[in-house]
């Protein structure tokens, strides 16, 4: 179907969904470099104003992607809810955007709407979003996930505990363990990206992880960050997986470049399942409903995008890279993720080449992912060679933050000395609690007051002193 509007003497046309959809996409350098953004400005308002004319059901029988070559498309279409779709069926995007600012847009309805919506259509209705409308809506959506801790709550903010080391030396891993414990971070996951990937490594820090969780009775969950193959490997050899973590993207061939496919992510989801590993949960904190019975936890899947995979790939299909992210969320959306992270900055400006595109793609993801249902934290970051520096990424942060992201990074001095890229420290999720009222995940929040770390106001306690319960770990660093 092709698409048209006119802008002054001007009129533009779009030959089907997909050419509309990259045209009316913010700039930015990845679009550019697949050959489909718009010319200039006057094409992409037009594009836009094209889209916000377009009916949500047309996104119900046109793809950008072809049902017939793509698993993910079919994902897609297969799941879509008729009936949780229904009360905006009648809405043209345009009008679903001021829809979802409308008061009649609140936690309820939208965690009713999220089945009934699909990636595509809430890609569209971030192409006609300011950043505050991102912001806003997003806010108004609360998605809570649990294994031993509970996450995404109102008035919360989750850390992952980034302790990554260039050699996988395991007292420079605790040791960067220990400095983000002690401020607090962790709630989310520690997770480790290992240096060397190969499965008697996995094991190793798996196990290194484990033995520190479980010794310090740590309402938190580990997760080495290694691909879905060695980590199916490691449940084989008995290793204790809590998390199976997978990066993921919006195309069948794009996974395939990844090395997966949706029957590969079945099957490490229900390996991980089956070895009941998270926490039994009572509703002391008003989750499931006054006589909810306890409950384990299930959420066992880490899920890892970003903006450009597929076009890094060559896996785009024509399509723009914020419409694919988007789709990626219905692969994530499929396992019932504990975690979903965009790491909006790491692929390099070639994808989104300064601040201002990194800042917009954070919020976009965000908000695509939080309106399809998913439990999204964000990477804040930026590669030494983007056009972009500290101040954005604390702009970003902070806007994120406002908008209820359930989790952010926590990396030693902001700076990953293994990956090589610059992403949020600590001290950033501290100054974000204290700057906006948020907390810790209220299991972890508990823990930190009975190990003395965080005092009874809430405050962390940052006397010289360290807990004693960590002395004996310091101990075994300083031997090693």
């Amino acid at each position: 179907m092709r698409f048209s509007h006119t802008v002054g003497q001007h009129r533009y046309v779009f030959d089907d969904l997909r050419t509309l959809m990259a045209r009316a996409s913010p700039a930015r350098s990845g679009d550019r470099l697949a050959g489909v953004a718009a010319a200039n400005s006057q094409e992409r308002v037009a594009a836009q104003m094209a889209l916000a004319e377009l009916p949500l059901a047309h996104f119900l029988s046109e793809s950008v992607v072809p049902y017939e070559s793509d698993e993910v498309t079919r994902l897609i279409v297969d799941t879509h809810d008729a009936a949780a779709f229904a009360p905006v069926a009648h809405l043209t995007v345009g009008d679903f955007r001021n829809w979802l600012l409308g008061d009649a847009a609140n936690t309820a309805t939208l965690s009713a709407l999220a089945p009934g919506l699909t990636p595509e259509m809430v890609a569209a209705v971030s192409k006609l979003c300011r950043v505050q409308d991102l912001a806003l809506i997003a806010r108004k959506c609360r998605v809570v996930t649990r294994f031993r801790d509970t996450i995404g709550l109102p008035g919360r903010l989750a850390t992952r505990l980034q302790p990554n080391h260039p050699t996988d030396d395991l007292a420079g891993i605790a040791a960067s363990l220990i400095d983000g414990l002690l401020m607090g971070s962790g709630d989310a996951v520690i997770g480790i990206n290992p240096a060397t990937d190969n499965v008697p490594q996995v094991v190793r820090l798996l196990g290194m992880l484990d033995e520190v969780i479980g010794h310090y009775g740590m309402p938190t969950q580990s997760c080495v960050l290694t691909h879905v193959t060695n980590t199916l490997q490691a449940i084989e050899r008995g290793a204790p997986v809590d998390l199976v973590f997978q990066s993921i993207a919006g195309t069948e061939a794009a996974n395939r470049s990844f090395g997966i496919d949706l029957a590969l992510l079945a099957e490490a989801h229900a390996a991980a399942l089956s070895l009941q590993r998270g926490a039994l949960f009572d509703d002391a904190h008003g989750v499931g409903g006054a006589d909810a019975a306890p409950v384990r936890g299930q959420h066992v899947m880490y899920f890892e995008t970003g903006q450009g995979s597929a076009l890094s790939a060559n896996a785009h299909h024509g399509c723009d890279q914020q419409t694919i992210e988007a789709r990626a969320y219905a692969v994530a959306r499929r396992f019932q993720p504990l975690l979903v992270n965009t790491v909006v900055g790491f692929i390099g400006p070639e994808y989104l080449f300064d601040g201002k595109q990194i800042l917009r793609a954070g919020l976009e993801d965000h908000f695509c992912g939080k309106l399809l249902g998913l439990p999204m934290g964000c990477d804040v970051c930026y590669t030494n060679h983007a056009e972009a520096d500290s101040d954005d990424m604390d702009a970003l942060l902070t806007l994120l933050c406002t908008a209820g992201v359930n989790f952010i990074m926590g990396v030693p001095g902001a700076d990953d000395i293994m990956l090589n890229y610059q992403s949020t420290s600590f001290h950033d999720a501290l100054a974000m609690r204290q700057l906006l009222g948020l907390r810790a995940a209220p299991e972890f929040e508990d823990w930190l007051l009975r190990m003395g770390i965080r005092e009874a106001g809430g405050a962390l306690q940052l006397a010289p002193a360290l807990p004693a319960a960590f002395v004996p770990a310091i101990r075994r660093l300083e031997g090693s």
